[in-house]
C-alpha cells in the first residue's frame, strides 16, 4: 500500500540526515514545513499536473522565481526517494516554468551611494563598519563576515581566508526552536583566499597587532554577531544615511557589478565571489548593455570588411 506524502516525506529527511549538513537539514525541512506539506501532505501518489499546479499556486502567491524552484527541487527528490524505495507511484515529469514579464532584479548600491557609504563607514570607525566596509571590497557574504575572526586575515599576503560561516537555523524541536551553527561554507568554492586592497590592508594592520587571534572581528570578542543582528544594523545605517534601501546581500552584488564593471575577467570575479562554477556569475552579472552591443556589432563587421 503506498504511503502519505508527509510520511515519505518524514523518511527522506532521516535518510539525508546521513548525508548532509544540519544547516541543509533545516533548510530542506523549512520549504516542507511552509510550502510543500501543505499542498502534497496527505496524498498517495504525484503525478505531473499535480506538481504543475504546484508550481502555478506558488508563482501566484508572487513567490520568487528562485524560491519556487528551491520547493520544487525538494518534491523531485523525496519523488526519486520514494520511486526508489518503493513508497508511492509517482509520474515522470516535465514541468514547465511560466515565463515572466520581469526578472528579479539585483539590487546595487549606485556609484554615489557606495562613496558615501564608504566615507561614513572610514569617518565611524567601528568593528561592525569595518565589517561593512570588507564587504564592500571583497563581496563576502554575510554569514562569511560574521564568522571571521582576526586569525584569518593574513597580514603578510594581504589576504583574508574564508572557511566558515555562521547562521541561526530554525530546528523547530520542542525543546530547541532555533540554534546558531558555526561551519564550514557550504561548497568547497566557497573555502578561498581574497585579496585585500592596499587601503584597507593599512587599516588592518594595526588592528592585528593588539587583537586575540580567536576573537571574530566583528564584535573583537570570543562570542560573535550573528547575521540577524548584524543585518539590522546595516540597515540602520542605510537609513541614516539617506540611501534607497537595500539588503546587506547587495553590497555582494555592487562588489560584483564594479568587478565586471572594470573588466575584470568572469573566471576571477566568479572565484573571488566563491561561485561553484562561472555560469551562476555570468547569470546574475553579465548583462551587456546598449553600447556594449553596438560596440560588438561594429566590431565584427569591420572583421569581415
Amino acid at each position: 500500500m503506498a504511503k502519505k506524502f508527509e510520511t515519505i516525506s518524514d523518511y527522506w529527511v532521516q535518510d539525508k540526515k546521513q548525508y548532509v549538513k544540519l544547516s541543509t537539514i533545516c533548510a530542506y525541512k523549512a520549504i516542507l514545513r511552509t510550502h510543500v506539506l501543505p499542498f502534497f501532505g496527505k496524498m498517495n501518489g504525484i503525478t505531473e499536473r499535480s506538481v504543475q499546479d504546484f508550481v502555478f499556486k506558488l508563482l501566484k502567491a508572487n513567490l520568487s522565481t528562485k524560491t519556487v524552484k528551491d520547493a520544487l527541487v525538494v518534491v523531485k527528490m523525496i519523488c526519486r526517494f520514494a520511486t526508489k524505495k518503493k513508497l508511492m507511484n509517482v509520474e515522470m515529469m516535465d514541468i514547465v516554468f511560466p515565463t515572466r514579464e520581469k526578472k528579479d532584479r539585483i539590487c546595487i548600491l549606485s556609484k554615489r551611494d557606495e562613496r558615501k557609504l564608504a566615507d561614513y563607514l572610514h569617518q565611524n570607525f567601528s568593528f561592525r563598519n569595518l565589517g561593512i566596509l570588507i564587504c564592500l571590497v571583497t563581496g563576502m557574504r554575510i554569514g562569511e563576515i560574521c564568522a571571521l575572526c582576526w586569525s584569518d586575515i593574513d597580514s603578510n599576503n594581504g589576504e583574508i581566508v574564508v572557511n566558515k560561516t555562521i547562521q541561526r537555523v530554525y530546528l523547530n524541536e520542542p525543546n530547541e526552536k532555533t540554534r546558531l551553527l558555526i561551519d564550514v561554507p557550504k561548497t568547497v568554492c566557497s573555502q578561498r583566499r581574497i585579496p585585500l586592497c592596499s587601503s584597507l590592508l593599512t587599516t588592518i594592520k594595526p588592528l592585528l597587532r593588539s587583537s586575540t587571534p580567536s576573537f571574530y572581528v566583528l564584535s573583537n570578542d570570543l562570542k560573535p554577531i550573528e547575521p540577524r543582528v548584524y543585518r539590522k544594523y546595516f540597515e540602520s545605517i542605510v537609513e541614516k544615511l539617506g540611501i534607497p534601501k537595500i539588503k546587506f546581500h547587495g553590497l555582494r552584488h555592487t562588489f560584483a557589478t564594479r568587478c565586471i564593471e572594470s573588466n575584470g575577467d568572469y573566471k576571477t570575479v566568479s572565484s573571488i565571489l566563491g561561485h561553484s562554477n562561472i555560469t551562476t556569475t555570468l547569470n546574475l552579472y553579465v548583462h551587456p548593455n546598449k553600447d556594449q552591443k553596438r560596440k560588438c556589432i561594429e566590431k565584427m563587421l569591420r572583421s569581415v570588411q
